[in-house]
């Protein structure tokens, strides 16, 4: 601002930046003191700092839930994951910084004092509240980052111990399952123990006796050794013929054991992934708890809140400054212009409370003009009914005959008797068509009677004669006329 006597310098983009981070507004900044400048500047960069961290936060968080798991102590940094945080961070941040400096905006000085009042505090209550939840959605993934070399140690402990505890849980259920497939082939599996034992027993005191002798006697295969040999080939054919009448049943047994051991080396190898799955989020802040302790834990956070909520409470100890009294002069200018008026503390509500009286003259006019625009329509339409009521008046006093045509479905007395004569020959032209055509049945019916009576009096000349008319009626073959017409050439 430049005047006579007070002169400011031009702010520069940053400056003009941060005041749009606090919600203030540059024109009236511009000519404002230079004391509003830096405080708006100031409540700026607290905004913008925090939407900062936000994003900073936030991109971790998202980095943590999303990276590869595997060994905390090993797992190296996943470049595709990198990216797709930093947009989130970006994304988070951005949020977070519109969303601070709408609170911060929306945020009124209160009474004008430096004092905060429990009345200014209960009105602001909504916005603190939004405040600390955003701090501690901040503060958290920065908490784990701060202890992140103790976390990946204790949480490398968890992970093994995991680990140790799965494998014996499997351990355990596969022991089981094996116990119950051995139940399922007892008596199989029991004789071909014993045949087995049997020969190792043999084959271990053939051997014993190959290489020191037994009772004095010397080492080597004497008469005892090819006893014992012998002894244990027939267990060895027992054996092989067991295994091969119940080669099947063996068969299966096998290759369900086989099938049961795959499975449970399986089942150890994903002991491993589901143990390096606790790198979670939620694990992690658990043991930036346990690690950090109560107090400090608690530290972190409240100084996340005070960065938060200081913008909100520094408003609130704001007093009246030129700004404002700019602002509310432009603002008033605004509504003049605009035709609103406001009469403060005008009267009271049902709970005794002031309330502002607000008055749109410019509503007020329009308003007014349909009122009235609706009331001289009305009043021209009651003039247009009557008048259209008066000329049909006139209409019935000239040409009654014409106004009951016109409004009515009646008839004059002429039409009336043409329709009548009309119907009447219509009529009369119908029984005139039944008159023609009883008589013509009557006709027929005499003249059956005429041939019936004739048939009976002479039926062979009745019969000669429908001969003599079927002959002539039927017409000439094709045939029959080519072999006159040859007769008569011969003839010729």
């Amino acid at each position: 601002m430049e005047s006579q006597f007070y002169n400011t310098n031009k702010p520069g983009k940053v400056i003009k930046f941060l005041w749009a981070s606090a919600g203030g507004d540059e024109y009236i900044l511009e000519r404002s003191t230079y004391s509003d400048q830096v405080k708006y500047a100031c409540l700026g960069g607290i905004v913008f700092a925090t939407g900062l961290m936000a994003g900073l936060s936030g991109g971790y968080a998202f980095y943590t839930i999303f990276e590869p798991r595997g060994n905390v102590l090993e797992n190296p940094i996943h470049i595709p994951t990198v990216f797709m945080a930093l947009v989130f961070g970006v994304v988070w941040g951005l949020m977070i910084f519109n969303l601070d400096r709408f609170i911060v905006a929306a945020t009124g000085k209160g009474d004008g004092t430096e004092k905060i009042t429990w009345d200014e505090l209960k009105g602001a209550l909504p916005r603190i509240i939004m405040g600390m939840i955003i701090a501690v959605s901040i503060s958290k993934p920065v908490e784990i980052r701060m202890f992140k070399t103790e976390i990946d140690t204790e949480l490398r402990k968890i992970q093994i111990q995991k680990q140790t505890e799965y494998a014996a849980e499997v351990d355990k259920t596969y022991a089981e399952r094996e116990r119950n497939l051995e139940k399922d082939f007892g008596k199989v599996s029991e004789e071909r123990k014993k045949l087995l034992k049997s020969l190792e027993e043999y084959d271990k005191k053939y051997q014993d006796e190959m290489a020191q002798g037994q009772g004095g006697r010397g080492k080597g295969e004497g008469p005892v050794a090819l006893a014992l040999r012998r002894e244990r080939d027939k267990a060895d054919e027992r054996l092989a013929k067991f295994d091969e009448q119940n080669q099947a049943e063996l068969h299966s047994l096998n290759e369900r054991k086989d099938a049961l051991r795959k499975e449970k080396e399986k089942e150890r190898l994903n002991n491993k992934k589901a143990a390096d799955g606790l790198d979670g989020l939620l694990e992690r802040i658990k043991i930036a708890h346990e690690v950090a302790g109560f107090s400090i834990t608690l530290f972190i956070t409240l100084l996340f809140m005070a960065i938060e909520l200081t913008p909100i409470f520094f408003k609130l100890m704001l007093t009246k400054t030129p700004y404002d009294y700019l602002k509310e002069n432009i603002e008033d200018m605004m509504m003049a212009n605009n035709g609103i008026e406001i009469k403060y503390d005008y009267y009271k509500d049902k709970k005794g409370l002031e309330r502002h009286l607000v008055i749109n003259h410019e509503a007020d006019i329009k308003l007014y003009e349909k009122i009235k625009e609706s009331d001289i329509q009305k009043e021209l339409s009651d003039y247009a009914i009557e008048k259209y009521k008066q000329n049909e008046k006139d209409i019935i006093d000239h040409n009654p005959d014409l106004y009951i045509r016109k409004n009515t479905s009646l008839k004059s007395g002429e039409e009336f008797r043409e329709e009548l004569a009309k119907e009447l020959q219509d009529l009369t032209q119908q029984l005139d068509a039944r008159t023609q055509r009883e008589l013509l049945a009557f006709a027929y019916a005499r003249h059956k009677q005429n041939e019936e009576s004739a048939i009976m009096n002479n039926p062979e000349a009745y019969i000669e004669s429908a001969k003599k008319k079927i002959e002539s009626d039927v017409p000439e073959s094709p045939i029959d006329a080519a072999d006159q017409d040859e007769d008569k050439s011969n003839m010729a």
